[in-house]
Order: structure tokens, then C-alpha cells, then sequence
């Protein structure tokens, strides 16, 4: 089970993501994004945010701490907005939170490298979690102490939300075009030469056993959370063996320009703090 954090203050909300989540204190001093039940995407975007997100951490992909968040709206009584004052009324109860890492720096191709080798990985991975939210217009990863760090795979695992069609949806092609590690020269074959044998339905198994019952429960056409559980299993289990045969880079990447000289040295300064 993901270890569990109680909000004590809502600190202010996120607007760059469409489903506005906020930044929360708890009381383990920590400081969370947390995303909320009650936000338009519902609890399958939290679904895919635990599974992504623990594959990832298994597959040895950074990713920040996720946390069961038990919210009282009481405490985002400050809020001026009422719009999100209704996000934050409707989501009362467990949601899910992600680590807060300040001072990051949102990851941009055109100022930061990419090893090829951990770009081919994480290309891959995202062919596997069906990932359609990590392109060089909105790449989803930060720079943090140096490292890249891969967040909100709310998106993710697309085809979960019909499952009448999902094995159809899951065949389909990555297309890995316009993914923000594209210019990086990556190999997600190499990738999948490594990972894909690590994806195991005993891996699998633990990770969607870190999904609350809460949100697996009444999902049409299963009878319980277990049942719902095993059909992740089996498409992720199926996407690993084979994905890689599916993945669609553009022919040639534009060549590599390298940062005006300007924002090159801010960044290095903002890292070296």
C-alpha cells in the first residue's frame, strides 16, 4: 500500500494542467502536488497516475513519491476561485499525491541533453503505458538536481477508458514523433531488450496492487477490484512482450542546436544552487 498523508493546508492551485491540481502541505511536513478525485479526468487519471508511476520507479525511471492524500476541502476554504473551490468540494477523501520537488526546472529539448540511452527507455516505457501526453509541445518531465524526472502520466493507459475495445486500442501503433526525446536519437528497441523481460506478472502485480480498491470498484463490466487489477495486468503484460515492434520515430530527427549562450549559463546556474 502506498504510505497514506493528511492535508493541513492548501497552498495554491496548478492552472498549466487541465485538470488543475494543487499544491498541498501535509502533516509529514512534506509538500505534495496532489491530484484530485473530483477533477474532470475522475479517478482513472489517478489510476494511471499509480500505475505508470510505480512501473516507472520499478523500471529504475525517476518519478516523485506517490502518496494516498486524504483531503478535507475544509482547508481550501481560502481559495478565491470558484471554480476550483468546487474541484476542491468534490474531491473530500482520498485522492493521490506526488512530491513536490522545488526548485525543478521544467524540461525543455532545446536547453537540456539527453543521454540516447535513457531517452530509448523512456520512449519505450511510454509506448507501453500508451502514454499521449509527453511531446515536445508539453513534455511532462522535469530537471532536478541534474536529473530528468518523468511526472503526470494522467493520460496514460488510454484504452482503460473502454474496456469493451481496450485489446483493440492496445494493438495500435506508439507513434513517438513528436515525443519530447525524439531528437535524442533514441533506441526503444535496445530499450525493450532490457525492461520488457523486467515487466513480469508478479512486477504487475504488485504494482496494480497499490491501487485503492475505492477507485477500481463499480467499473462496468467487472464484478470486483481484483477483476479490474487482472486487466491491467494482462494488457501491460502483452504491450511489453512486443510494443517495441509498434513504436513509430520520424525517419530523421532535425539536428541538435545547442542553447543561446544566455539561457545556457542561467541553467547551469540554477543547477549548481
Amino acid at each position: 500500500m502506498l504510505r497514506e498523508v493528511t492535508g493541513i493546508r492548501y497552498v495554491t492551485p496548478l492552472r498549466e494542467g487541465g485538470s488543475v491540481p494543487g499544491v498541498v502541505e501535509a502533516d509529514d511536513l512534506g509538500t505534495y502536488v496532489v491530484k484530485f478525485t473530483g477533477a474532470a479526468q475522475g479517478r482513472k487519471a489517478l489510476i494511471a497516475e499509480v500505475v505508470a508511476g510505480e512501473l516507472a520507479r520499478r523500471l529504475d525511471l525517476r518519478v516523485p513519491d506517490l502518496v494516498r492524500f486524504d483531503f478535507d476541502p475544509v482547508i481550501g476554504l481560502g481559495e478565491p476561485d470558484q471554480e476550483i473551490q468546487d474541484l476542491l468540494k468534490s474531491s473530500g477523501g482520498l485522492n493521490l499525491g506526488m512530491d513536490f520537488l522545488p526548485g525543478s526546472l521544467g524540461f525543455d529539448p532545446l536547453v537540456f541533453g539527453v543521454d540516447p540511452v535513457e531517452a530509448g527507455r523512456i520512449v519505450w516505457f511510454d509506448a507501453l503505458i500508451g502514454n499521449v501526453d509527453r511531446s515536445w509541445r508539453n513534455p511532462n518531465m522535469l530537471v532536478w538536481h541534474k536529473d530528468l524526472w518523468l511526472i503526470d502520466h494522467g493520460a496514460a493507459l488510454i484504452w482503460h477508458h473502454n474496456w469493451k475495445t481496450a485489446h483493440t486500442a492496445s494493438a495500435k501503433p506508439y507513434d513517438a514523433a513528436d515525443h519530447a526525446l525524439a531528437r535524442f536519437s533514441p533506441d526503444p528497441v535496445a530499450a525493450a531488450a532490457e525492461l520488457a523481460p523486467r515487466v513480469t506478472d508478479a512486477l504487475l502485480t504488485e504494482v496494480t496492487a497499490l491501487v485503492p480498491d475505492e477507485w477500481l470498484t463499480d467499473e462496468p463490466g467487472f464484478d470486483t477490484p481484483d477483476e479490474v487489477r487482472r486487466a491491467y495486468r494482462e494488457l501491460l503484460l502483452a504491450r511489453a512482450a512486443d510494443i517495441h515492434e509498434r513504436i513509430r520515430l520520424a525517419p530523421q530527427q532535425e539536428e541538435k542546436q545547442p542553447p543561446p549562450e544566455w539561457l545556457r549559463t542561467w541553467v547551469e546556474g540554477k543547477n549548481a544552487k
